[in-house]
């Protein structure tokens, strides 16, 4: 881990009581707040965090077997693919920048910048954080973005012609869904870390993990560590296999069940 997010994350946890019930979640919380003082998570991403750690509650807050049935399928894809790629926004540099570059690192993936509020400043400042991080290269950095998505209209359009634009897999966390689908139907497969699984990114998605990306990244680089030693012929029986319809069958199922029980508990 790099020294300067490895200072910061001291203070924040210094700031909170050891015995404090909700101290983790807390502390990332904080991170994302720290990434709008500094510029580089928009103030939208603060939302969009709430919104995920809703859902958190409604899963338990543990990484549950549906979501690791889609990692599987996910982490099977990516080492199956000639051009993976992670797609990088500010809440993601934020939460988890050491676990992206080791996750592309492990799955010979590339990372790209790709944001909805896209600023150069904000572009800039998220290749850095991955580049001390360990990141060797970032794609999708100011005049890099020189690629389009047909058929989508806000700055996510922008892609590297090296990157996403050329990608047969792309890894998206956090994600609004009109790129999603726009990605989707140029034929590519998305692989999409999203808590909600009613949202449109993951009803859309090729593959949907339905967990937070601060468990699924650690979880899906372990994944990923074995696999590469599989087969290509298992890696492909994984993808075969995979159903996201019965993956978010599942998860809402789950959450069904779970609050049903916790009804009865009250």
């Amino acid at each position: 881990m790099d020294k300067s997010h490895s200072s910061n994350e001291w203070s924040i946890r210094s700031l909170i009581p050891e015995n404090h019930p909700r101290r983790e979640s807390l502390i990332i919380r904080e991170k994302v707040v720290e990434g709008l003082l500094e510029g580089y998570v928009a103030p939208q991403g603060l939302i969009a965090h709430g919104r995920g750690e809703c859902f958190d509650y409604l899963i338990g807050e543990k990484t549950q077997d549906f979501a690791i049935k889609a990692m599987e399928a996910g982490i099977a894809s990516m080492l199956l693919a000639k051009h993976p790629v992670i797609s990088v926004n500010g809440n993601m540099a934020a939460l988890v920048p050491n676990e992206i570059v080791k996750l592309a690192e492990v799955t010979n993936s590339k990372i790209e910048v790709n944001l909805f509020y896209r600023t150069v400043e904000r572009e800039r400042k998220i290749a850095e954080i991955l580049k001390r991080a360990g990141a060797k290269e970032v794609l999708g950095v100011e005049e890099d973005a020189s690629a389009t998505i047909p058929e989508l209209f806000s700055e996510r359009r922008r892609v590297s012609p090296r990157g996403i634009y050329i990608a047969d897999v792309v890894l998206l966390g956090l994600e609004d869904g009109d790129r999603t689908e726009a990605l989707v139907k140029m034929g590519k497969k998305v692989i999409a870390i999203d808590l909600n699984p009613l949202s449109r990114t993951a009803m859309t998605a090729s593959i949907t993990i339905v967990d937070n990306i601060i468990r699924a990244f650690p979880k899906m680089i372990e994944i990923a560590e074995k696999m590469r030693e599989k087969k290509r012929e298992e890696l492909e029986e994984i993808v075969k296999q995979y159903d996201n319809k019965k993956i978010l069958a599942e998860a809402l199922n789950f959450i069904a069940k779970r609050l049903t029980q916790l009804s009865f508990d009250l």
